[in-house]
């Protein structure tokens, strides 16, 4: 198989959360803080919890219409409950924004082999990235602080579009923009039901990272996909970024 393009899930693969998900309620605090000072009179325990009932909501509504609604509308769908109607473009709530995303950015570091093992493929492949994540603004702030948006010819953040993986409409954006066909472009993300399925639907080759489990007992905070999806078989596994170019180059 000749491959001509890399496709990069961003969390998780190039891009490490760090704790899993510690960085969930320190942002959450941050954003409270901000609609605090905007005269939005809710506990911080109020809002949480309807914040996240807010957004199990849309995650069960998604996980059927694969839409990705933009984090500002969890905002003012939260703020409704509690009588504040504003849009998802009014200052206070991209204000809000902005200070989870703030937050936010402060618990990630690069994979260690992240840019080592894209200055090789850079050299060799078009490259791009295709994420999940509701906050598209971040992604131009967050590549350039690790040194990364040098490397990409297209990413596509599925809140930008409001499709997200495994929707076939998001890994075909990115392939468009890359002038290349799906069966010579790979896919490298580390969730089976999400980033595996949705390569392989649409025709990709799916090399799946595998990363350690969360500590037993932990509480999930974001997006889990079904059972069902965990049983799909990628093409590829992998243990660290290091040994993809090796491995692409046998394809």
């Amino acid at each position: 198989m000749q491959v001509d393009a890399v496709l990069f899930d961003l969390f998780n693969t190039l891009v490490m959360l760090e704790g899993d998900e510690a960085f969930y309620m320190p942002s959450l605090k941050k954003l409270h803080d901000s609609l605090v000072k905007s005269n939005i009179n809710i506990s911080f325990e109020n809002f949480t919890r309807t914040y996240f009932e807010v957004r199990d909501k849309l995650y069960q509504e998604t996980g059927r219409s694969l839409e990705d609604p933009h984090f500002n509308f969890r905002i003012t769908q939260t703020l409704e409950r509690f009588g504040y109607r504003l849009g998802i473009s009014h200052p206070i709530v991209v204000g809000a924004n902005e200070a989870f995303t703030e937050e936010f950015m402060k618990y990630m570091h690069p994979d260690n082999d992240a840019l080592y093992v894209l200055k090789r493929l850079h050299k060799k492949y078009k490259l791009g990235i295709v994420s999940n994540l509701s906050i598209p603004e971040c992604v131009p702030k967050l590549l350039p602080k690790f040194g990364l948006n040098r490397f990409f010819e297209t990413v596509v953040i599925s809140g930008a579009i409001n499709r997200r993986k495994p929707s076939p409409e998001i890994f075909k954006k990115a392939l468009k923009a890359l002038g290349v066909q799906a069966n010579k472009a790979v896919f490298v993300g580390d969730t089976v039901g999400v980033d595996i399925k949705g390569a392989k639907t649409v025709g990709l080759k799916a090399i799946l990272i595998e990363r350690p489990p969360p500590q037993e007992g932990s509480i999930s905070l974001v997006y889990k996909p079904s059972e069902e999806d965990m049983k799909i078989v990628p093409d590829r596994v992998i243990k660290s970024l290091r040994e993809l170019p090796s491995l692409i180059e046998d394809c």
